[in-house]
This record gives C-alpha cells, sequence and structure tokens, in this order.
C-alpha cells in the first residue's frame, strides 16, 4: 500500500500548497470538507493545474491521484481513511479546528497501523498543532485509554507556513495560481519515530525563530499594506505599495519588528533586512494582485494578542522599544468595519460601538491595563470610537 494523506480543507492553501508537496513526495491525497460543491467538483475531475508565479515567469504543475469526501455525511469513511493514513494535514483557519479535532481523534482511535500518524496543522497561528492536539485529546473528544496510548498511535508537530496564494481567477475552478516562493518549517521534537518524509519540508528543532520572523514580517506587511490602502480606496495591493505613504508605512513597521526579530532570536541585522526586503518584493508583485478585503478579512484574529500587530508590539513594548507604526496599523485595522462578506469586521464594528474604550481593548487585544502597549492601543481605540459619534 502507498503513502496515505488526508488534508482538511479543499481551498486554495490546500490544493495549491499543500497538496503540491505531499503529490511531489508520492501521497495519495484525501481532501475532506464540507462544501459540497467543491466536494463534487474535486472527485469529478483527474487532475489539476497550478500555475506557480515568480520573479522568473510561470511555471505549471498537474496534480493527480486524490480525491475528496465531504465529511457532513460521510464522517465514518473520514475516520476510517484517517486510521489508515500516514499523516494528517489542515489549513482550515484557526477557527475551524475545534470542528476536525473529533474525526481526527476517532480516526487516531481507530488505528491498527504501526507506525504513528503524522499529525501536521498549517495554519497562520503560532503553535496551531498544540491547539489541535489539546482539542483532540480532550476528554469530550477521545477516551483515556486511547490517549495512555497516543504516543504510539499519533505524533504532532507545530508548523510555519508562508506561501502567498493571490485573489483567483473567475474561471479558475480548482486550478491554483500561487506564487514560486514558499516555506514550509516544521518542528521535529514531537516525531520520536521519524518525521514523515515531504519534500519541501524544513524541518527545525525550533519553530519560534520561524514563526515570528514570518508572522511578524510577511504577515504584519501584508495587514499593513491592505488596512491603510482600505482606507484610502486602493484597489489591490502592489498598488498599495505603489503609494509611498503606504509603503512608508509598511517599512517603519517592519523597522520595529526587526528589533524583536534580531533581538531575541539572532539573527543579524543584514539577513533580516533582506529577509524584508524579499517579503516587499512578493507583496508588490503586480502578477500575484491580491486585494485589501480579502487580506483584511477577519480583523478580530489579526488584533489578537500573540497576532501580527499585537504580538511584536506587546513584546517590543514591553522591552522598552518604540511601538508607534505598529499601533498605527493597529488603528487602521479598527477602522475595517462592516466590510461586505466579513462576519468579523461586523462584530468588531458592535464590539467598539457598544463597549468602553477600555473593555473594548482587552475584549479586542488582551491586553490588561497593566501592560505598556495598553495605553498607547487604548488611544487608538477612542480615535476610532469617536469618529463614529
Amino acid at each position: 500500500m502507498g503513502l496515505s494523506a488526508v488534508h482538511f480543507g479543499g481551498g486554495n492553501i490546500g490544493r495549491g500548497f499543500i497538496a503540491e508537496l505531499l503529490h511531489e513526495s508520492g501521497f495519495a491525497i484525501t481532501f475532506v470538507d464540507v462544501v459540497d460543491d467543491l466536494i463534487n467538483r474535486i472527485n469529478a475531475s483527474k487532475s489539476y493545474k497550478i500555475t506557480e508565479v515568480g520573479e522568473e515567469g510561470e511555471k505549471t504543475k498537474i496534480i493527480t491521484n486524490y480525491r475528496a469526501i465531504n465529511s457532513k455525511y460521510n464522517l465514518d469513511e473520514v475516520v476510517k481513511t484517517i486510521s489508515e493514513a500516514d499523516i494528517v494535514t489542515c489549513a482550515v483557519g484557526p477557527n475551524v479546528l475545534k470542528f476536525i479535532a473529533k474525526p481526527i481523534a476517532d480516526g487516531i482511535s481507530a488505528r491498527t497501523v504501526t507506525k504513528p500518524l503524522a499529525v501536521i496543522a498549517c495554519e497562520n497561528m503560532i503553535n496551531a498543532t498544540d491547539a489541535l492536539k489539546a482539542l483532540i485529546t480532550d476528554p469530550k473528544n477521545m477516551k483515556p485509554e486511547v490517549l495512555k496510548d497516543l504516543a504510539s498511535k499519533a505524533e504532532f508537530g507545530n508548523s510555519a507556513i508562508d506561501r502567498i496564494v493571490p485573489t483567483q481567477p473567475t474561471d479558475a475552478n480548482l486550478d491554483v495560481v500561487i506564487e514560486s516562493f514558499y516555506e514550509w518549517c516544521v518542528e521535529t521534537n514531537g516525531f520520536k519515530s521519524g518525521h514523515p518524509e515531504v519534500k519541501g519540508i524544513h524541518w527545525v528543532s525550533d519553530l519560534e525563530p520561524y514563526i515570528e520572523r514570518k508572522l511578524f514580517t510577511v504577515n504584519t506587511s501584508h495587514a499593513t499594506a491592505a488596512y491603510f490602502a482600505y482606507q484610502k480606496g486602493i484597489k489591490t495591493i502592489h498598488e498599495a505599495l505603489a503609494d509611498k505613504e503606504i509603503r512608508d508605512e509598511v517599512h517603519a513597521a517592519l523597522e520595529e519588528t526587526a528589533h524583536l526579530i534580531t533581538g531575541k532570536h539572532g539573527i543579524t541585522d543584514e539577513e533580516q533586512q533582506q529577509y524584508v526586503e524579499t517579503i516587499i518584493s512578493r507583496i508588490s508583485n503586480p502578477h500575484l494582485e491580491d486585494v485589501p478585503v480579502r487580506v483584511g478579512r477577519a480583523p478580530l484574529r489579526k488584533l489578537g494578542r500573540k497576532e501580527r500587530f499585537i504580538g511584536p508590539a506587546a513584546q517590543l513594548a514591553e522591552r522598552g522599544y518604540d511601538v508607534t507604526a505598529l499601533v498605527r496599523g493597529v488603528e487602521y485595522a479598527l477602522r475595517f468595519q462592516n466590510v461586505e462578506g466579513d462576519d468579523e469586521s461586523k462584530e468588531l464594528a458592535e464590539i467598539l460601538s457598544s463597549l468602553s474604550a477600555e473593555d473594548a481593548t482587552t475584549k479586542l487585544t488582551g491586553l490588561t491595563p497593566d501592560h505598556p502597549l495598553f495605553e498607547k492601543v487604548l488611544e487608538k481605540v477612542k480615535l476610532v470610537q469617536s469618529e463614529k459619534k
């Protein structure tokens, strides 16, 4: 029997990034999703195309040897497939992890395969696999007798992914346009029996430097560009980076996060500057057209305590560094309200209109009044609240 992978989430990251590397590593892939039309289209096709776009031009790849299961109707089949698989991955969004934990737990419980299942969450979230593991091993999802033998049935690795998937052509169907640059780092510590052989994964002993460098450079710059562009009515991220004011804001934010990345993780100033220049070049690529509404969506998550603005700003404030640019990014993220198709932006508007500035600051960012960043963010919350009166 050949190698088998189960991937939760049939979206563009799943099909265009994770599945590409799994396919090239010889895995048969089973996508698990709940979108009827997507499942049907995947099962009706024998292949789909990935177009990689970079400075050197375009390159296409054909993905085959896959199928899809709709977990709304065929949960037993999902569990059986996991019980026989070599690896489970997911790219569903942090808020969906709680829904996929139970079928993964049941699949682990049903395993009779000797080698443990490798579980890797591929989310824009620090230690996403730890969060998924906590849900899988919750007593509501896994029985104590399975839990005591978990190490022989499943192993878990935190990961950090970095690859831009732009807005897709309207006629793309299953095909995915994606940037050629990528980074997929996975921590080895959890794989006592040996990690799965997946081409393209960078296996590391300590993931935190890679996670924070990526989240506080790529995600911070992308979100900063998106929120400023949205307020200026600029239609694409490429056009936003061509705007001097926005470009200066992005650079200012990354100058601040660089203090944390170099000071905390021992990355040299030169290395970080080169990384920043690479990131700016990537998100400025006109062939990877993206729009502020898509990049800025889910502002509640992006304003979270460990996320792309508050995460680095809080650590920098604790160290006594200036965080003016990052806090300006927070201000513009707070203005991303009532955006069509984005429930979190509507919830953000509700929070800001119904709570006091102090309560809204804590609810949105997780900061408490005794934190050195609190007053700086509180000032921006008050400012944005006053604009609505």
